[in-house]
């Protein structure tokens, strides 16, 4: 059999992927004791604004329920404040309170610095790196 499982390109970048999230969540984890639902919860609102739950949970590729206990932990810790959506009664949106600014504000420097530390673990393949990866975030034609 010719195939090798070590050398299956979707399969290193699923393991490369599940090792770097894992490493960059123990920063954040040290950080603010956020679990990696809470991180990409918080940092999408951060990004984005206010946003309904089912928004959040299409962006960071999490099921609803998973985003929506995020949510209700971040609300109870201050973060996060819920509200209704003026035209879907059904949609809850999220924002982030000003806590929950301050909160990101730190955690954007321990990603700035993550993500520098693996730019230059990268080292001169980082520009291709990014460059592919990149492609393939953007082709949805393959």
């Amino acid at each position: 059999m010719s195939f090798q499982l070590d050398q299956f390109l979707p399969y290193r970048l699923s393991i490369a992927a599940a090792e770097i999230s894992s490493r960059f969540a123990a920063r954040y984890a040290a950080e603010a004791g956020l679990s990696i639902p809470e991180w990409r919860v918080l940092a999408h609102l951060g990004h984005s604004g206010a946003v309904s739950v089912r928004d959040i949970t299409q962006r960071v590729h999490l099921d609803k329920s998973v985003v929506s206990r995020a949510a209700s932990r971040l609300q109870e810790a201050g973060y996060v404040a819920k509200s209704g959506h003026g035209k879907d009664r059904r949609l809850i949106v999220l924002q982030l309170t000003s806590q929950g600014e301050e909160l990101m504000k730190r955690l954007a420097h321990v990603a700035d610095g993550f993500q520098m530390d693996l730019l230059a673990l990268l080292g001169e393949d980082a520009q291709a790196f990014k460059a592919g990866l990149t492609r393939l975030l953007e082709r949805s034609d393959w």
